[in-house]
């Protein structure tokens, strides 16, 4: 079973810097990629950024592309989340997830193991 924990959340100010990770333990671990998610109060949940543990390729939604940066550390098993230039509308819970199968990447419903998210919140 393959359990992860995010952390590196906070309250800071817009134009202000984050970095999220995302630790994996449990079951060996081999999944195909790891993706960030967030959730904002009212809003749905929405695809952030992932990145693939196979030759590392990274995706990021249009929204955070030039602000967030997605990487991975294979030897810790773990992803970060290297966000700058934070904006008030970036205040969200952000979800960390793993998806074993090949795929679709930005696809929510693919991921089968979810974190319990840390809390991200910019103030103005």
């Amino acid at each position: 079973q393959v359990q992860l924990v995010e952390s590196g959340g906070g309250l800071v100010q817009a134009g202000d810097s984050l970095r999220l990770s995302c630790a994996a333990s449990g079951r060996t671990f081999s999944p195909y990629a790891t993706g960030w998610f967030r959730q904002a109060p009212g809003k749905e949940r929405e695809f952030v950024a992932a990145v693939t543990w196979v030759g590392g390729a990274t995706y990021h939604a249009d929204s955070v592309k030039g602000r967030f940066t997605v990487s991975r550390d294979n030897a810790k098993n773990t992803v970060f989340l290297q966000m700058n230039s934070l904006r008030p509308e970036d205040t969200a819970r952000y979800y960390c997830a793993v998806r074993f199968g090949f795929g679709g990447v930005k696809i929510m419903s693919e991921y089968g193991v979810w974190g319990q998210g840390t809390q991200v919140t910019v103030s103005s």
